[in-house]
Parts: C-alpha cells; sequence; structure tokens
C-alpha cells in the first residue's frame, strides 16, 4: 500500500495581491504525474485545500480539474477539512466527486473506512479526521477558567482520536491492515511559519503527542514546515507545497510518500516538490 501525504496547499491565495494560480496548477501537474510515477494508492490532504471559505472561481476550477484527471489513474483521493476551508464549501461538490474515487471529509463525525488498493483489495484503515472545531466535539459550559477550557479541550481532541482508533481496530479484524490516521493542528515543538494562524485562539496552544493514538501512520496538516513530531518517524507534517510567507521563501518543499508492508508502516520518503 502506497499513499501520498499532502496538505495545506491554499488554493486561491493571492499573495500581496500577486495570484499563485500559476504555480499551484504547477504544483497541481507534478502531483499527478508523481501519483502515476509510483503507482500510488490514495492520496491524502490534510487540510486548507483552499485559503478562504470562500475561494474564488479559478481555485475551484484547479481542485475539480485535478480530481477528474486523478480519477483516470485509479488513485482515490481523501480531501479533508483545515482550518482555512469552509465546511459548506467542502460539502457541496461531496456527493458528486465520491463518483470520481474522492472522499471528502469536511467535519467531524465520520467513522474509520477502509482504504483500497488500486486493484481493489483493502490497504489500509483510515481514521479521517479534519480540523477539530471545538463546537463539534465540545459541550459548552459556563464559569469555566481558561486553563480549565484548555484542558478541556485537549481532553476532547484526545477523547475523539482514542474513539477513531478503537472503531479503526473493530474494523480491521483479523486482517493485516494499517490503521493510519489524519488531523489539522498544532501539535508541542511544531516549528511553525509566519502563515500559520493560531486556530485555538485563547485556549489549546499546541496538542501533546503522546496523546494520539498508536496508529501506524498519521498524517498532518497545518504546520508548513515539513518535520516528524516528538522525534517519531510516523507523526509527519509535510507542509505546504509553496511557499506562502516570506520566511518560507528558499525552504525545500515536499509531500511524503509512505509505504507499508504486511499491515505495517515501511517507510516515508520526502519527494521535493520542483
Amino acid at each position: 500500500m502506497r499513499i501520498l501525504h499532502t496538505s495545506d496547499w491554499h488554493l486561491g491565495q493571492n499573495f500581496y495581491s500577486k495570484s499563485r494560480a500559476a504555480e499551484h496548477q504547477a504544483f497541481l501537474d507534478w502531483l499527478l504525474e508523481t501519483a502515476q510515477a509510483h503507482q500510488v494508492d490514495a492520496i491524502i490532504v490534510a487540510g486548507d485545500i483552499f485559503d478562504t471559505g470562500s475561494p474564488p472561481s479559478y481555485a475551484r476550477e484547479l481542485y475539480n480539474r485535478f480530481v477528474v484527471n486523478l480519477q483516470q489513474t485509479g488513485c482515490h483521493l481523501v480531501v479533508l477539512a483545515g482550518n482555512h476551508d469552509s465546511v459548506a464549501t467542502l460539502n457541496e461538490s461531496r456527493d458528486i466527486l465520491a463518483f470520481l474515487n474522492t472522499t471528502v471529509i469536511a467535519s467531524a463525525g465520520y467513522a474509520p473506512q477502509l482504504l483500497h488498493r488500486r486493484d481493489g483489495s483493502p490497504g489500509a484503515v483510515l481514521c479521517p479526521i479534519p480540523f477539530l472545531r471545538p463546537r463539534d466535539i465540545l459541550t459548552s459550559q459556563a464559569g469555566l477558567s481558561g486553563s480549565e477550557k484548555q484542558q478541556q479541550l485537549l481532553h476532547a481532541i484526545a477523547d475523539y482520536y482514542q474513539q477513531q482508533y478503537r472503531e479503526a481496530c473493530q474494523l480491521r479484524g483479523e486482517r493485516k491492515l494499517p490503521v493510519i490516521a489524519t488531523g489539522h493542528l498544532t501539535t508541542v515543538g511544531a516549528s511553525k511559519s509566519d502563515a500559520v494562524r493560531d486556530i485555538y485562539i485563547g485556549t489549546l496552544d499546541a496538542f501533546p503527542a503522546q496523546h494520539f493514538p498508536p496508529a501506524d501512520y498519521i498524517a498532518l496538516g497545518h504546520i508548513h514546515r515539513a518535520q516528524c513530531v516528538g522525534g517519531t518517524e510516523h507523526i509527519r507534517y509535510c507542509g505546504s507545497p509553496i511557499a506562502l510567507s516570506f520566511d518560507e521563501c528558499g525552504k525545500s518543499k515536499c509531500v511524503h510518500l509512505v509505504t507499508f508492508e504486511q499491515g505495517k508502516w515501511q517507510s516515508t520518503e520526502s519527494l521535493a516538490v520542483p
């Protein structure tokens, strides 16, 4: 089983009034070629497909054209919402894109599902976790202090991940299938760039890696610099495919090619975006 892990496309971004359309088109063309060259079974986009909740028409066109072109290769596409994405915008085309071998996860509440290889056989179990909005996983309580709200949110996110993992293990059963989880959040110790905005303002600054479940691979988005989390090889940010702020200029950009064998993570190769 092979997947490509990418995130933070930010389609539709204007950088100081300069459109990034040509750069994004070049990246998507390269990603399509890369998926074909490596015979990838699935591409996971871990959030922030668009730069705003109401992306311009050309950004939607880039997205839709990529889905159509990828579908012809037999590679499955999984799109997860980030904090920049609008739930309504992603959901408006979800049912149509499902016919084009594309799964769109715009909000919390989706059960783990099987990812299939190109030949149709089960290849992995996916915990499809997008950006978790507090209103989706928390019940509001009056009278809590700032630190209490922070702990409440941390526990709610941790509980959501653990529940997803338990359900994934049940779905896997006795089959030798890896469990892949996703996420769109800041983890403790992650190196951020200027373009990354805080997503849990005034409550949770960063999520401790030890609260993640023991999935075989955790594909993260939100941080624009590719990096491992907590000294592990299997919990990773892939970073954005193009520079989105001045302090990202000159930095290499990549996607991760992740290989699984016999139901376990085998390797992660960073493929440089030209």
